[in-house]
Parts: structure tokens; sequence; C-alpha cells
């Protein structure tokens, strides 16, 4: 440190900040505070046209270096957000006491759609050629009498392998606007390009302009937009600055990279080695397809085991039994021999054969019989050579590597088909595991030592051919997205391992709606935020950081989730009586003060005689009723039995197998009939405060409701209105956000992407918009309330395009079952204004239309189901019925996931129409280059 000399640091940035907020500069060193906010340099601001500048002028000693960053903080000094870059500023040792260094710096944060290129999909895979940092450093040059040093910086994902960065300007220095003399730019980081250059101070104000350009000085790329100008101070009186830092932030490029995919879940694909259903190895085909009509994105479903009932059921992939196991539906059982491998016997060939030809010729997944036949032959062949795979080096890595997770799940794997049951607080001695059971129940002495590890043995061949398709995929410049569920099996490992990481007395769903007018129960726990934020969220952090071994970017299932949860108690089974967690409440004094005070008659079941009557007729069956499931309440109300309190006590109220038609009918309908009186109530008793409250939804929808008085009417539904629809808890929502995703983000390089459909607070696109995190938009569920149908030219580039997801039908089975609409669409939104009626069925042309509208769009991707695609060929569309292709019903919480593709992989690839057709449409919409397929178009 040069103590006899002193600088001024002037340091400027534009952000809009909101009231309370103030920009500090806080940094390394005691000059700047160590990064503690408190002891920060203070910026002042001043608005210029529609920018909000900040600036701050520091005074040091002359150090040879110093670092920075720029924070957001709110009146407290608490950090609301930090600029995503740290910088770090040499300084000229030459300069003269009272120098000035003058620096703007872009505010830079992940917000910006640049980032998004910054991923591993596109750093990776789909971009993958890219320049390489070297070792050659940017000279800095030391200032002169009559000149000032100007520096350069800017930032650019999408610079290609030979290309490199420079800058055009108006000054002889920056070669005068000539693209044959510009300043030649160094990389001094990945993305990152410098330059420095001295200019007499009678040549400013200086334009100019980022490019970048080959290394043959042929072909100039000037960015897009008016150009930048660095100017000296108005003032006559003040001194020149000796440097002007100009971190100017991202290229600007005139149009931004567009991809674009196909989704398509691993079960449903169809190869001629396949058995029963879609495995991991086939992924590479899909791949392979998929390069060649210029596609970059493969999107999947869920793929960690859900073994939790052992029967159909579990071919729901969204419950899962660990979220770091794989499932072993998705094992190729001909790959756990040959190759570095011992051969597999005959005996076991031929069962496979035989075993494929069986379940092939099934239009749709067997997953019983899929999971039992391969669980089989992969144990028959483990008893027979599994031992040199457990021995091996490879295998010992992956051990060593996983253990942490593998050993419990495989122990919970052995003691649920112990127990035969996954319901772990059932398991006597064994409900609570710790590390020391883990160890002895695992050990190699133990009679069922390898009944535990099969499942480690199934776990790294499932990693190894996983691993293989991502590899493959990449090798085609095709990234693989995963999908992260938004909750956990309650009979799961992870509710087994960490039950306080979970509120394990709920149930998550979601509100109702028109799709489902009883709302949703998907019966997982809902999370305990407060105590995953104790230990960092290291269970999040693992779960990403595993995932990001096979994929390279991941869709958030129910990112609302993530702001707020539809919670409902564990025994609930619909999707009505829940509440949002978290949420501010309604509080008994806040009640109490607009005259509300019985509590019991709101938060009770009101039922009385007339209701049953008018429920159940007016002859014995409501007098029945009343008898068996009620006794005498408060008011001349009735009050439901304990025994029959709940809906899950109501839900098993079935007819007798056997039982005559009218009778079966009876008891159905007596159980619906109990169910609906017992949501027929006002409010929610929070369990953990008896001060809190809750609305149930649609309140004034109820026959309580109607019962009231008119005042009470009123405040309820207002108090109602306030917390379904108001603001009452937007900033709570905003601040659990703000916790969360950005952990999920931080913990790989993953692009992240975030279902955000449904009852969407105001809060959640502008803070998608504020992390960068892609939304999705879905043209007949738009998310503007006012429209029918989404106009994919109105998208905003951070989003996903789709035309249909695995939770709605396939473009053409809603045509079909939704005429009225679909011709509605036909009409407004494809231009068939002069048709005199729409066509009766989605023909090629209409799915076409449809898949170029979104390819048209400014979304960064357009993501299409593969029957969406499939749907623009004559043949193949005729050749399956449209209801068939439909992957989930929403509504049915015991829907059978089993659709498998009509037509194989293999057949896909040899498709030449559908194949030029595709690769047309995204060659046209700038989607795809020629330089995709190897410069031939």
């Amino acid at each position: 440190m040069n103590e006899e000399r002193r600088v001024l640091l002037h340091f400027v940035t534009k952000y809009l900040t909101k009231w309370g907020q103030n920009v500090v500069v806080s940094g390394a060193g005691v000059l700047f505070g160590n990064y503690d906010p408190k002891r920060a340099h203070w910026a002042a601001c001043h608005h210029a046209g529609k920018d909000l500048v900040w600036e701050v002028i520091v005074p040091i000693p002359l150090v040879p270096e110093i670092t920075y960053r720029y924070a957001i903080v709110d009146d407290s000094m608490s950090v609301i957000t930090y600029a995503s870059n740290t910088h770090t500023l040499l300084l000229p040792q030459s300069l003269e006491d009272g120098s000035i260094i003058d620096i703007y710096d872009e505010w830079m944060d992940r917000s910006h759609p640049g980032y998004l290129l910054s991923t591993c999909a596109f750093t990776k895979v789909i971009l993958p050629d890219r320049p390489r940092v070297t070792n050659q450093i940017l000279l800095h040059l030391q200032p002169t009498l009559n000149e000032a040093i100007i520096r350069f910086q800017v930032w650019d994902w999408e610079v290609q392998g030979g290309q490199e960065m420079c800058v055009s300007g108006g000054a002889p220095q920056l070669g005068n606007w000539q693209i044959q003399q510009v300043l030649q730019m160094t990389q001094v980081a990945e993305a990152c390009w410098e330059a420095e250059v001295s200019v007499p101070l009678n040549a400013f104000p200086v334009t100019y302009k980022y490019a970048v350009g080959d290394k043959t000085g042929e072909s100039l790329l000037l960015e897009h937009g008016e150009s930048r100008i660095v100017a000296l101070p108005m003032s006559e009186t003040s001194r020149a600055p000796a440097v002007l830092v100009r971190h100017d932030g991202h290229f600007r490029r005139e149009r931004r990279w567009r991809g674009a995919g196909v989704a398509v879940p691993v079960f449903s694909i169809r190869t001629k080695s396949s058995l029963g259903c879609g495995e991991f190895a086939d992924l590479a085909l899909v791949a392979k397809w998929c390069a060649s009509v210029g596609l970059k994105m493969l999107q999947l479903l869920p793929v960690a085991d859900t073994s939790v009932r052992g029967d159909w059921r579990d071919s729901y992939p969204y419950s899962s039994l660990c979220v770091f196991a794989l499932h072993p539906m998705y094992l190729n059982v001909s790959q756990l021999g040959g190759g570095n491998l011992p051969p597999l016997p005959d005996s076991i060939i031929n069962e496979i054969e035989s075993a494929r030809s069986t379940l092939s010729s099934l239009p749709d997944m067997d997953y019983e019989a899929t999971i039992k036949t391969k669980l089989r032959i992969a144990r028959a062949v483990f008893d027979s050579l599994g031992q040199e795979t457990m021995q091996s080096d490879a295998y010992l890595k992956f051990w060593e590597e996983n253990s942490e997770w593998l050993r419990p799940y495989s122990v919970f794997c052995f003691l649920r088909d112990l127990f035969g049951t996954a319901e772990h607080w059932n398991w006597g001695v064994f409900a609570t595991p710790t590390p020391e059971m883990l160890l002895r129940l695992s050990s190699e002495d133990q009679e069922w030592h390898a009944s535990i590890q099969f499942h480690s043995y199934l776990q790294f061949h499932l990693h190894n051919q996983l691993s293989a398709a991502s590899s493959a995929a990449a090798s085609y410049q095709v990234a693989l997205k995963g999908d992260l569920p938004i909750g956990v099996d309650k009979r799961s490992v992870d509710t087994w391992l960490y039950p306080k990481l979970f509120h394990m007395d709920t149930s998550t769903g979601a509100p109702p709606d028109a799709f489902a007018p009883g709302g949703q129960n998907w019966g997982f726990p809902t999370y305990n935020w407060e105590e995953m934020e104790s230990d960092n969220y290291s269970w999040w952090k693992r779960r990403l950081q595993h995932m990001s071994q096979y994929f390279q970017a991941y869709r958030i299932d129910h990112v609302l989730g993530f702001f707020r949860i539809w919670e409902l108690p564990a025994t609930a089974r619909t999707g009505l009586l829940g509440r949002f967690r978290p949420s501010v409440p309604i509080w008994r004094h806040e009640l109490e003060s607009r005259g509300i005070w019985d509590f019991d008659r709101l938060c009770e079941p009101y039922v009385t005689n007339a209701l049953l009557e008018r429920t159940f007729g007016e002859g014995e069956l409501a007098a029945e009723v009343a008898a068996r499931y009620f006794v005498d309440g408060p008011g001349r109300r009735l009050k439901f039995k304990k025994q029959f309190s709940t809906e899950a006590a109501l839900w098993t109220l079935q007819p007798r197998p056997g039982l005559p038609e009218e009778l079966a009918d009876e008891v159905h309908a007596t159980r619906k009939g109990l169910l609906a009186l017992r949501q027929n109530v006002l409010l929610l008793r929070d369990p953990e405060d008896p001060e809190r409250f809750y609305p149930r939804f649609a309140l004034s929808t109820t026959s309580s409701f109607r019962d009231l008085d008119l005042q009470w009417r009123d405040e309820l539904s207002r108090l109602h209105d306030d917390y379904y629809h108001g603001n009452r808890s937007e900033s709570l929502w905003r601040e659990q956000a703000l916790r969360t995703l950005p952990v999920l983000q931080d913990a790989s390089d993953m692009l992240v992407c975030g279902e955000d459909l449904g009852m969407i607070p105001s809060c959640v696109h502008p803070i998608m918009e504020e992390l960068g995190i892609v939304g999705l938009r879905i043209q007949r569920m738009p998310s503007e309330c006012d429209v029918e149908f989404g106009n994919p030219s109105d998208y905003p580039y951070m989003t996903v395009a789709s035309p249909s997801s695995h939770d709605t039908s396939t473009l053409r089975a809603w045509y079909q079952e939704d005429k009225e609409r679909g011709e509605r669409f036909f009409m407004k939104n494809l231009g068939g204004e002069g048709a005199a009626t729409a066509p009766e069925t989605c023909t090629p042309e209409i799915a076409a239309a449809v898949i170029e509208q979104h390819l048209e769009s400014s979304s960064v991707l357009a993501i299409f189901p593969l029957q969406d695609l499939m749907a623009t060929s004559a043949v193949l569309s005729s050749s399956r019925p449209a209801e068939e292709e439909t992957i989930n019903d929403p509504t049915n919480s015991e829907h059978y996931w089993r659709y498998r593709m009509h037509v194989n992989v293999e057949d896909l690839i040899e498709d030449y129409e559908l194949k030029m057709k595709l690769k047309s449409m995204l060659l046209a919409s700038g989607r795809a280059a020629k330089e995709d397929f190897g410069g031939s178009g």
C-alpha cells in the first residue's frame, strides 16, 4: 500500500430499488468493510430518464487492487440481494495523488436472459464449442499526460469456438468504426472479455460497440442497439479521470438463442430392445432422433423409485420412495451381462426374449408384470454373477460416493419386503433408524445380506445405464431435462430417515379449480422449511447435486409450492379442507372485532336434521344416517361421532363385494353425502395455535354459510376473498420463495424451469423473472385471466412454450373431446374465420399449424409432447385413437400411468416424411440452423 498517495473511486451503477432500499458497495479488506453491509459504502441516487442511478465516491490509499460487490440493503442494513458479479479492479501504480477512477458497473444478476446460456445445458451440451480461457494476460496500461485509460469489459456465453470479442468505436484507438481496425479483447474468464486503451482527453466523448468476429477478420457482428458512450465529467473545473472503467454487462444480441425439445416419459418409449416399458438405454436412440430433426432438449418425467405399494399404483412417477434412487423398471436387464461383465446364461437370455415378446405386444405398459419380470430376472443374474460386480473397483467407487443414501435405501427396501408394507411407522423397533441400526442390519454376516445387496446392485446398474444415456444424448448435443417432484411419499426412505424435515401429520395438494372442484390431494407430507433452513437445506442441495449427474436441466413441479403450499390434514382425502402454508391467518381477535364469536358453529360441520333430509331424502335413510353417524350437538345441530369425524374415516365406507347394485349405489350415495356434510364448515382451526383460523375455500357455496345472518356472511366473505384473492400473504410468500428457490439454483449449474400453472399469486411471475427461472406457458391454460387461449407470439422470452403437457390431454384428444372450444380455437387462433365450420378432428395440418405457432414464439424453448409432434403425420395420427395417448388425468387420484408409444423409435428414425417436416419447421423458425446438420440443412 502506498501511504503517500490517495485516489478517488467514483462508483456508478443503475438499479431500480423499492422504497426503503439502498445500494451499497462492499468488498474485501477494511477499506470496504470485509463484505459486512453495515460497514459498506452507501450510494446516493438520482433519476436519469427511466433509470435510477446510484453513485458514491470512495477515497482510498493507492493499493494494487480492490475487490468489491454491490448489494441492495433495507433500512436495517439487511441484505435483500447481491449483484451476481464480484469485481476485482487493478489500480495503476503510477497514479498521482488525487487521481480519479471512474467506475461504471452495469448491474448484473441472474434475471438477465443471457445467464441461461451459462448453465451446463448450454456450456456442456447444446453449445459446447466455445472459446477456451488461455493463459493470455491482459497488459494493463499506465496513465500518461493528457490521456485517460478506458477499460472495457463485456460478458457473452454465446460466443463460439473460432470467434473472438472486440471493440469498435468512434476514436482512432478503436478503429473509427472500421472493422479491420477494431480493438481486440482478451478472454479473462469463461464468457468474459476485457480490453484497455489510452485515449487523448480531447477525443472524448467516445462512442463504441462490442462486436463478435471470426479470427479471419472477414465478418463482424456488432451488438444490437444504440452505441455505448464513455464521456468525461461535464464540469470544466473538475479533474478528468485517469481511468474510466466500463463493466458493461452483457453483449446485446438482436436475436437471442431459441431452441426446441420433445417431452416423453421414459416408460412410454418403445424400442425393439425394451422390455415392457421404456428404459434408460433407449434414451440414446430418442436423442439420435431429436438431433436428426433439430431438437435440442429431451424432457422426461421423474425417474426416481416409486416402489411403495407393490402394485400398479406405483406407476405414479411423482410419489418417490427415495429421491436419490432410480426406478428398477427402467433397467435394461440384457445389459447386466456381457461387455466388461460375464455373459448372461442362455436360460436367462431366453427368458428375456420371451418376456420381451409378450410385454411388447401390449398397447400400453403393464406395470406390475414389467416390474416383477425385471426384478425376477435381475435377481437371478445377481445370484449367479453379482458378486463379481460387487467386488469390482467401479462398484466400490459407486458405493463410496453414494453410501449416505444407498445404505438406508437398501435396508428400507429389505424391511418393506419383510413387513409387507412401506409404512415404516408400523415397523416396531425399526421405525426409528439410527446409523448403528443401519450398519447392523446391512452387515455382511447377516443371513439376509444378499437381499440388501441386491438393491444396491440394481442402483449401480441403473446409475451406469442412465449415465451412459446422458453421455450419448450429449454427444448429439441434446440436453436431458429432468423433473423435480414437489413432494415425497409419506412411506419413503426420506421421511423415515429425516422425519423432522416433514410435517408428517399433513398432506400436500392443490385448492379446488374448474378442473378439480374438490381440489387435489397428493398425499405427500408438507416440508418443514424452518427445520430445513437450520442445516442450510443440505437435503435439497444433495438432491439437486445428485440429479445433476444425469441431467443438464430440470423442471420444478408445482413451483408455487416454494412460495406456499396447499396443506391438508393427514386425515383428508379430498383437496377441499386445506389452507396455505405459510400464510397470514385470520386471528381470533380479528374475528371478534367484527362481531364474530361462535367458533364452534363456524369450525364444526354444520349438520341439522333438516339438512340430513335434504341430503338423503325424507325417508328412512336420513334417520338411519342420523342414528349411525351422529350424536346430538349444541343449538339443535348434530355432531359426527368421533369414529366418523374425518374424511379418512368416511372414505372407508365402501360396499361389500357381491352387494346388489341397488344397495351398492346407496352406500356410494351415503358416503358422498356424508363427505359433503363433513366439508360443510366455514373456518378451519389451526392445529398449532387456537388463536389462528383459515377460511374454508368457497365458503359462500355452503349451506352453513347460507344459514348465517347477513352481517356474519358479509364479514366472512370479505375475509375469505382477502385470504384467497387479495394481498394478505403476498409479502410472506415472496420472502419464502426468496429463501428457498435460490438454494435450488445454487446447488447445481443446471438450467432451472418452473411449472407455474394454476391459481398463481401476483408475486410468482415477478420473482421467477428476478431469479431467472424459466416459466411455462400452455396455450389452452393461459396465464392471463381475460383470454381463453394463450397467444404464443406474446410469450416472454423466459418461458417454455407448449401446446399441452403430461397433465393435459394431447392436442388431438383435446380438440376432439372439447369440440366447442376446439372450434373456437380453430376460428380465432388458427385463422379459420373464413371457413364455414371447423374440422371435426385435429388434422395433421392443424397440428402442424399449432407447432409452427409455438416455434415462432419468443420463448427460449418450445417443448412438445411426442404425441403432438406425431400428430403432424397422417400415418402416425391415424394409427391410434387420440384418447389413448393421454398420459395423466390430474382429477383422478388413482390414475394408472401406462401410456406407451405405438411406434418403435427405430421406425421413427426411419420416418423420412415426418423428419423432413419437423426439420423444415425448426429451420424456418430459427430454432435450428443448418450447422446443426453438418451444414447440409
